[in-house]
């Protein structure tokens, strides 16, 4: 499913218990120097990501300041994020002229305790080749290295290296457990090209080597991801980023099923088994 670009007035853009990716909760958040948002989301953990700006977080009295250092987009350095547990109470606060901020989600029923992920948390992975027109950095927020602090949530921000190429290929799917083989993760991705006007595609197969559906990607768009192999590509020219959020049925770590036509592309992409073993 494709959300086109809109503004959502810090309303969550995936909602609770969504029709089709009820495992993942995504609000955008806008501020500006001085102003504030509060939330809860009982049945779910989440993570603040300032995509842009500065922020001070509290969740149940617990404070997290300064968190994120991003200029005007999101490839002007580093991400950096707060975790927060299962229905706590958060109050984030704009000390900045201005954030954009993401909260990314997952169901799960337990509570566990919150912490900060600073730039030297960050668990970073490149792989792929400009040969293979795959060449990818992904930073990862809430990855392998916080694995034993959260429950079912992972959150990345990946980007295109260089103008324009591929993206989650080999083509795979997370859509049943089916543990080892694979595992149930519902997926979001929000969007940002550079410059703002390029654009891209988001591919859909349901099933292997046969017709599916493709969507038009633009700066800000939300693609959700229920079921199918989805690959992504970005325009020649253009720099893609996208915000992923993943949240897990039965456990945390991600199991990639990669479709059986182009299975054999896992050995001529650099270092993709690395990056597999980093979704966890």
């Amino acid at each position: 499913m494709h959300i086109a670009p809109h503004d959502n007035q810090n309303k969550p853009i995936v909602d609770v218990d969504h029709d089709l990716v009820p495992l993942n909760y995504f609000n955008i958040v806008k501020l500006r120097r001085g102003e504030t948002f509060e939330y809860s989301v009982p049945g779910y953990e989440t993570c603040i990501v300032p995509a842009t700006g500065t922020v001070d977080v509290d969740i149940d009295g617990a404070g997290f300041s300064e968190l994120g250092h991003r200029g005007e987009d999101v490839w002007d350095g580093d991400p950096e994020g707060v975790y927060v547990p299962v229905g706590a109470k958060v109050r984030m606060t704009c000390i900045s002229d201005a954030t954009e901020t993401f909260i990314a989600g997952a169901k799960y029923d337990r509570v566990l305790e919150p912490f900060d992920v600073r730039v030297p948390d960050l668990d970073l992975v490149q792989y792929g080749s400009d040969d293979t027109k795959t060449h990818r950095k992904i930073k990862h927020i809430l990855g392998a290295n916080q694995h034993d602090k959260v429950g079912r949530l992972l959150v990345s921000e990946l980007f295109t290296v260089g103008a324009g190429g591929w993206s989650g290929f080999p083509s795979h799917k997370h859509d049943t457990d089916r543990l080892p083989e694979e595992s149930r993760h519902d997926e979001t991705y929000n969007f940002r090209f550079k410059p703002n006007y390029g654009s891209g595609l988001q591919m859909l197969q349901r099933d292997d080597n046969e017709p599916g559906d493709a969507y038009h990607i633009m700066d800000r768009s939300t693609i959700l991801i229920d079921n199918g192999y989805h690959p992504c590509c970005a325009l020649p020219g253009y720099q893609m980023y996208y915000f992923t959020i993943l949240g897990g049925l039965s456990q945390r770590s991600l199991k990639q099923y990669f479709q059986p036509t182009h299975a054999e592309q896992l050995h001529t992409i650099p270092g993709i088994m690395d990056m597999v073993a980093k979704f966890k």
